[in-house]
């Protein structure tokens, strides 16, 4: 039985093809959306419907074997990563997302400053920035500022 069977039986799940077609093109690649899903899932099962793939995805996020995100602007991702409380960053010119682990230690700016009675476990935290590829292929402009700017 492969790890995929094993996580499918263990939240009640049936093991069907569409479903282990999916696990295995999120572990492949994450955070993609759900047209990048489509085509990683028909390039192996050319016949699988748009249905049965929202399906598969509606169903494996409700069980927690993925995990939905959707960054301000966006459209919804999918990861095979869960089980921790990892955050991502986000490049503002391509959209590339990638984890980043959550910090640890003492981080001040996750602890709430009201938490309006809530009991809360756990922070979700998106950064925002520029890739190195899109960074790289911006054009430098190392000339000086114009007198009287800052």
């Amino acid at each position: 039985m492969s790890d995929f069977e094993a996580q499918l039986r263990a939240v009640s799940l049936r093991v069907t093809r569409p479903r282990l077609a999916v696990l295995a093109a999120l572990r492949d690649h994450p955070h993609v959306d759900t047209e990048t899903v489509i085509d990683l899932v028909r390039a192996e099962q050319p016949t699988v419907s748009h249905q049965t793939i929202y399906d598969v995805l509606r169903a494996l996020t409700d069980t927690g074997l993925i995990r939905r995100i959707q960054p301000a602007g966006a459209n919804a991702r999918y990861e095979a990563r869960v089980g921790d409380n990892h955050h991502h960053v986000v490049c503002r010119s391509c959209g590339a997302i990638a984890d980043v682990d959550c910090a640890v230690g003492h981080t001040p700016c996750l602890t709430a400053s009201d938490d309006h009675g809530f009991v809360i476990d756990q922070a979700e935290v998106v950064y925002w920035g520029t890739c190195p590829g899109c960074a790289a292929a911006r054009p430098r402009n190392d000339s000086p500022l114009p007198e009287g700017s800052k």
